[in-house]
């Protein structure tokens, strides 16, 4: 590993690895005490939080310089307010070494640095502040240097997910060689190689009747056992006889390095000591369903990924089912069309899904838009409005157009712009959204009550501000990806997609999986695959928060038929109607329903409905939005016989 960071060819190196094999101390510390005693430079250790920058400066960094005398004349690490040994920063002739945590995008962007280090690249944040992954903002920090030293190490943590498993995948994948004592034959040392006897005479309630005395490793080749001292010998001399580290893979630009425990010589990974702790974690996956130890084996003693159990259908699996209508089309069976639309820099995603009896709903399109997004109405935007405000022609000759729309504006950089543009458009019910945070408000409702705008200084909502709608993104992914996808045919719940969707769609819609949370491991929280994009699968949250906003999910089977109806009476010579505002009007013509709608409306003359809609129960009433002219209050004539002011509104 050594020779790889000397290597001025080398650029970027990863370590994917187990626990107890001394990388932090035999690698990093030994590499970044030599380049501040040799080649001194600019150099930045990223780790997951300051907390453990901290931790690292006072239990590994400062003992180090403080026993290591070429290191102690350059760093001044006695005076404690001295500028060069603030904990942070270390300053010494011709370069510096900056600590800084992933939780802290200012100080990741900050400084430039030849020299990277990423300590455990898995534990850090994927997107700090809606700003982006941290290791790509820092891996931003170095191109301008032309030697240049890139370093990624740690543990891998879950199959797919995993930072350091997609590095060491892109890597040449150097495995380290050794050659058997008996019939010197090359090979690597796996956790599958130790072999152990079940004969103990007496039954332990954990380990079973398995006899740790007979605990060795077996040759892939001639099947001879190995004790402990002879693995550890083989390791010590196999680069004498000629093996070592071997490439796998070929060369990519990044050099890349697995190991595992199994090579450690410390005595508390002597291989009695790992069959002990995996017979633990089996013995909490059978009898309790407990798989924490057993992930925590797979990762720290054998420095792979643990794959998880997922019942997400694969993308491939999905794109069977895709039907033969087109784009842009509504198939019958859908009377209502809402859309969903996640914004991002440089394009607009889009989903427009029609919806049925029973929430059952088909695909009508995906896509993005390309464009500036910064100015509304502008780029991008308008051909969103181009796309929302168009016809879609449904199976049976009518036409129909998007009842509601949501639109994340969760983006720092584009927030105001999405309001501005839902401002504007608040008569077509475009809603601002923003996704709850699915770590600490995962029972968020799918559509709740929008969160309140800006006041004015008498505690009323602002002319212009627009109300922010947050999506239970958690419950709605656990609705779409571990319910609704699972469901094949036709009825309610079901979801359709046309035959001709863009090919990236199935990847993304699947781009998601639940998985212990890194803070609490024991809720799942819906996480995205390493280097996966997910706009589809949130622009399908979206357009099912906008169909929440309708009751989709409350309707009856005579509000749909009531829908159905009109919409099998138009012509091609009607205007296109909106649906959701005819359940609207339909409402106000037989209620005084307000706020909620908890007052209930009795005994009011409804104009006669045609022979098939009789005896209709009440439509779901779908908010309208304010009226755009501001509502004030006038001076009422003087002579009356009060005088003063009265209520009279206009």
């Amino acid at each position: 590993m050594h020779a790889a960071l000397d290597d001025p060819a080398v650029t970027e190196m990863v370590c994917m690895k187990s626990a107890q094999v001394a990388w932090t101390d035999g690698v990093i510390l030994n590499y970044i005490g030599k380049r501040i005693d040799i080649a001194p430079c600019p150099m930045i250790i990223l780790f997951s939080k300051a907390g453990a920058a901290k931790q690292f400066n006072s239990e590994k960094f400062e003992p180090m310089v403080e026993s290591t005398p070429a290191l102690a004349a350059k760093i001044p690490i006695e005076k404690h307010r001295h500028k060069d040994n603030r904990w942070e920063y270390k300053g010494f002739p011709g370069g510096f070494l900056k600590f800084v945590g992933s939780n802290s995008p200012d100080s990741v962007k900050m400084t430039p640095a030849p020299v990277v280090v990423v300590e455990e690249p898995d534990d850090t944040n994927s997107n700090v502040k809606d700003q982006g992954d941290t290791i790509t903002l820092l891996r931003e920090r170095t191109k301008s240097y032309r030697r240049r030293k890139l370093v990624f190490g740690g543990t891998p943590t879950v199959e797919g997910f995993s930072k350091i498993e997609a590095a060491f995948k892109g890597s040449d994948q150097r495995k380290f060689f050794v050659a058997c004592p008996h019939c010197e034959e090359p090979q690597t040392l796996e956790w599958e190689g130790i072999r152990w006897e079940d004969n103990a005479e007496e039954e332990h309630e954990v380990f079973g009747r398995a006899n740790l005395e007979s605990v060795r490793y077996c040759c892939t080749h001639c099947g001879s056992l190995w004790t402990d001292a002879e693995k550890n010998l083989a390791v010590r001399v196999a680069e004498e006889r000629g093996h070592g580290w071997k490439a796998t893979q070929p060369y990519k630009g990044v050099v890349g390095f697995h190991i595992n425990e199994v090579y450690s010589p410390f005595p508390g990974s002597r291989m009695a000591e790992l069959v002990k702790k995996f017979l633990t974690a089996q013995h909490a996956l059978v009898v309790h369903g407990d798989d924490t130890k057993m992930r925590s084996f797979r990762n720290n003693t054998e420095g792979l990924p643990y794959a998880h159990k997922s019942t997400v259908p694969a993308g491939t699996d999905l794109a069977v089912r895709a039907e033969r209508y087109a784009e842009f089309t509504v198939p019958d069976g859908g009377f209502l069309l809402t859309a969903g639309v996640d914004v991002q820099h440089d394009r607009l995603a889009v989903v427009i899904r029609a919806w049925g009896r029973g929430e059952e709903s088909w695909l009508v399109y995906w896509g993005e838009l390309y464009g500036s997004t910064l100015i509304a109405g502008e780029g991008a935007w308008a051909d969103l409005d181009k796309l929302l405000t168009r016809d879609f022609p449904h199976a049976c000759g009518s036409a129909l157009q998007i009842s509601a729309a949501s639109i994340d504006g969760s983006d720092g950089n584009r927030t105001e712009v999405v309001q501005s543009y839902v401002r504007a458009r608040r008569h077509r019910r475009y809603m601002a959204i923003k996704g709850a945070s699915e770590k600490t408000d995962d029972k968020k409702e799918i559509y709740s009550a929008p969160r309140r705008p800006d006041l004015n200084k008498r505690n009323k909502p602002m002319r212009g501000s627009v109300e922010t709608h947050i999506v239970g993104t958690h419950r709605a992914k656990d609705l779409i990806l571990e319910s609704r996808l699972q469901l094949t045919g036709s009825g309610p719940g079901r979801m359709h997609w046309y035959a001709g969707v863009r090919a990236d769609y199935w990847e993304q819609l699947t781009s998601e999986v639940k998985i212990p949370g890194k803070v609490n491991r024991a809720k799942k929280v819906w996480d995205k695959k390493a280097g996966a994009r997910n706009e589809a699968l949130d622009c399908e949250v979206y357009a099912l928060h906008a169909a929440r906003a309708l009751k989709t999910h409350l309707m009856h089977e005579a509000h749909w038929a009531a829908l159905e109806q009109r919409i099998r009476q138009r012509t091609l010579l009607d205007p296109v109607v909106d649906d959701a505002h005819v359940l609207s009007e339909t409402q106000d013509e037989t209620d005084a329903m307000v706020d909620a709608g908890t007052a209930e409306a009795e005994n009011v003359p409804v104009q006669a409905p045609a022979a098939d809609e009789a005896a209709l129960p009440e439509l779901p009433r779908v908010a309208v939005p304010p009226p755009t002219a501001p509502i004030r209050k006038k001076k009422a004539r003087r002579g009356g016989g009060g005088g003063g002011f009265v209520n009279n509104w206009r």
